[in-house]
């Protein structure tokens, strides 16, 4: 399966965006994958994802669009987020200690123990993507009851 969705940068349509991805997901994977769980993680992957677009790439321009593209083939997801902002120079990225107070770079941390592979791709044509796969796991194998 592979869908798109165009969308504004505003936060206001994050239940849209949510909404989009999960479930398009659940129409695929119903009763292949342990839903409640992978939804949730999925969810704050896109949150963080889509929320720096608007907060940080687009900085309150609602009228720039973002593309979000999701392909799905068996259980290996990739989710790509387009956006038409200057990018982020992951040179300069400095991940949070624990004993640092500091304000931001929590995303990219969520969004690489999250996901099996992140990636961040500077100004193709005019535009950022950040690309995201993951293998969907199998459901937890039943438990066997003794007979007895």
């Amino acid at each position: 399966m592979k869908t798109e969705l165009h969308i504004p940068s505003d936060l206001k349509f994050l239940t849209i965006v949510e909404n989009w991805l999960l479930g398009s997901l659940e129409l695929e994977l119903h009763d292949q994958v342990e839903w409640a769980r992978q939804s949730n993680r999925l969810r704050l992957v896109l949150v963080e994802a889509y929320s720096n677009v608007v907060r940080h790439a687009h900085r309150e321009q609602p009228n720039l669009p973002v593309l979000i593209r999701m392909e799905l083939k068996d259980r290996d997801l990739q989710l790509e987020i387009w956006d038409y902002g200057s990018g982020f120079d992951l040179s300069t990225y400095l991940p949070p200690e624990p004993d640092n107070q500091q304000e931001g770079g929590y995303g990219w941390l969520i969004l690489n123990r999250l996901m099996d592979r992140v990636e961040y791709r500077l100004q193709i044509n005019g535009k950022n993507c950040l690309v995201m796969q993951t293998t969907l796991p199998d459901l937890p194998a039943e438990p066997m009851i003794p007979e007895g």
